[in-house]
C-alpha cells in the first residue's frame, strides 16, 4: 500500500534531491493494470492512498502533457500517446532489443510450433516484455511487447532476480512489499528458491508458476552496454509444451542465446 508521500525505497525524506510530485505523477501512470483501458480519479485515489484533490491536480497535469487522455470532462482516463512515445524511445535506445530479433527467431525455430520466446526487463515488482517472437498457432500465449509478468513468480522474473546484485534484489523486494503488500521473508524465499534452481541447472523454471496453463524456462542476460538486467525465456501452453521438452531440447540453446545477447557487439 502506498503512503501519502509515495516515497520509493531509499528515497523520500532520506534524499533531499527526491522530487515527491514527480514520484506521485509516475505512481498515477503505474496504476493501470493488465487489461484495464480506463481508470477514474477514485480508482487512482484508492490505489495510491492520495486524497482526491491531489489526484485531480495530477491527472489534470498528466492530461496537459499528453500522458493521460480524459474521455470527457469528469470522465475516466486512459493512457495517452506520450506514454507510448516514452516506451518506444526506451526500446529504440536499447541495442540488445535490436539484436534480439534474430536470436529469438532462431531460438523458436524447431518442430514445436506452440513455443514463444521473449526478452524482458524488470520494473519494480514486474517484468515487461521488450522483445517477443510468439507462436502463431490458435492456441498460444497471447504475449506481446509491453506484456507484464510478476517478477517473483514467473520463470523470467526469477531469472532476472538471480542475475541481479544484492542491492538490486533488495530494491526489488522493497518495491514488491510496497506494490503487492507481500512479506519480506516470502520474497526472500522466492529469490533463494530461484538461486538454488539456477545453481543446479543453469536456468529457472516456471511450471504452472505464473499461470497454471503455462510452462517456461528462463535465463538471465546482463546488458553488454550498462547495468541493466534482462531475462530470456522460452515456453508455451502446458498441454503442448512439457518440462521434459524444454529441459532436454531447448535449455542448452537458451543458454547459448543468452550468452550471445549478453556479449558486447
Amino acid at each position: 500500500m502506498a503512503t501519502d508521500d509515495l516515497a520509493e525505497p531509499g528515497q523520500g525524506e532520506k534524499d533531499r534531491n527526491f522530487v515527491t510530485s514527480l514520484a506521485r505523477g509516475l505512481q498515477i501512470l503505474r496504476c493501470f493494470r493488465h487489461g484495464e483501458a480506463t481508470l477514474t480519479n477514485t480508482d487512482f485515489s484508492d490505489r495510491t492512498g492520495l486524497p482526491k484533490p491531489t489526484i485531480s491536480r495530477l491527472t489534470h497535469t498528466l492530461c496537459q502533457l499528453g500522458y493521460l487522455v480524459q474521455d470527457h470532462p469528469g470522465g475516466s482516463y486512459r493512457l495517452g500517446a506520450g506514454v507510448l512515445r516514452l516506451g518506444f524511445s526506451v526500446l529504440a535506445g536499447t541495442d540488445i532489443c535490436e539484436r534480439a530479433t534474430d536470436v529469438l527467431r532462431d531460438l523458436r525455430s524447431g518442430a514445436n510450433p506452440y513455443l514463444t520466446v521473449a526478452l524482458g526487463e524488470a520494473h519494480r515488482a514486474e517484468v515487461i516484455y521488450v522483445a517477443v517472437n510468439r507462436s502463431t498457432e490458435n492456441v498460444a500465449l497471447t504475449m506481446h511487447v509491453g506484456s507484464r509478468l510478476p517478477l517473483f513468480t514467473s520463470a523470467m522474473g526469477r531469472s532476472i532476480l538471480v542475475g541481479m546484485p544484492q542491492d538490486r534484489q533488495e530494491a526489488a523486494i522493497e518495491a514488491a512489499k510496497q506494490d503487492l503488500d507481500l512479506g519480506k521473508v516470502q520474497l526472500q524465499d522466492s529469490i533463494k528458491t530461484a538461486q538454488d534452481e539456477y545453481d543446479r541447472h543453469g536456468y529457472c523454471t516456471g511450471y504452472s508458476l505464473w499461470r497454471d496453463d503455462v510452462h517456461a524456462i528462463s535465463v538471465p542476460v546482463p546488458s553488454p552496454q550498462d547495468d541493466r538486467f534482462f531475462g530470456l525465456n522460452i515456453g508455451g501452453p502446458s498441454f503442448y509444451v512439457t518440462p521434459e521438452e524444454l529441459e532436454k531440447e531447448h535449455a542448452e540453446r537458451l543458454k547459448s542465446a543468452a550468452h550471445e545477447l549478453g556479449m558486447r557487439p
